[in-house]
């Protein structure tokens, strides 16, 4: 029986039960301890979150801005939009007011044409008046009163007389003596001239 015992074999089977016995012991304790480190390390309920990592709070930082910027971009738009909204009222209140203007000027310009008109009816009511009463002068008597007179007046109303009683007025014009006679001579050529012109006007106006 002792050298059964001693023989290496059995030797060696009782070592590694005995080391499997004291393993699985030390395994035991072990797996205990384990275990509750494993609990403790759990997040409890009412524990704060664990902080995000840097990476993900410089994203979130980012998506932030972004979102800032459209919110101020929105309102820069809407305030944009209402800018547009007020110009277009005004606008529409100028045109309004614009054309409530161009009615007030057509009105008046249509009052001055009358008037107008009615001026330059009475003005050539006057001018063949005058011409008629020249007309009736001696010559001399009429160079004396057109002497006086500027020439478009002149011109107006020799236009308006005879030319057989026009011509005699040149001729006392041209010949007229004193210290202004070559003056009244070449406006007698003026006026001529002028009323030359102003018939030569008269049938190309009228066609």
């Amino acid at each position: 029986m002792t050298a059964r015992l001693q023989h290496p074999a059995l030797l060696s089977t009782l070592a590694l039960v005995a080391g499997l016995a004291t393993g699985l012991g030390w395994l035991w304790k072990s797996g205990d301890l384990l275990v509750a480190s494993a609990l403790a390390a759990l997040p409890r309920a009412d524990a704060p979150a664990p902080e995000k990592e840097k990476g993900w709070d410089f994203w979130t930082v980012e998506i932030d801005n972004l979102a800032s910027e459209l919110k101020g971009e929105k309102e820069r738009l809407r305030q944009q939009h209402e800018q547009l909204d007020l110009r277009a009222a005004r606008l529409a209140a100028e045109q309004q007011e614009l054309g409530k203007l161009r009615q007030e000027l057509e009105a008046l310009r249509r009052e001055i044409d009358e008037r107008t008109s009615q001026i330059g009816a009475d003005e050539m009511k006057n001018l063949r008046s005058l011409a008629q009463t020249y007309s009736n002068l001696t010559p001399r008597a009429a160079v004396v009163i057109i002497r006086e007179m500027d020439d478009a007046t002149v011109v107006k109303i020799l236009s308006l007389m005879k030319p057989d009683v026009v011509a005699p007025i040149f001729e006392e014009m041209s010949k007229s003596g004193g210290p202004d006679a070559a003056a009244v001579a070449r406006r007698a050529a003026v006026l001529s001239e002028k009323l030359r012109l102003l018939r030569a006007a008269k049938p190309a106006a009228a066609s």
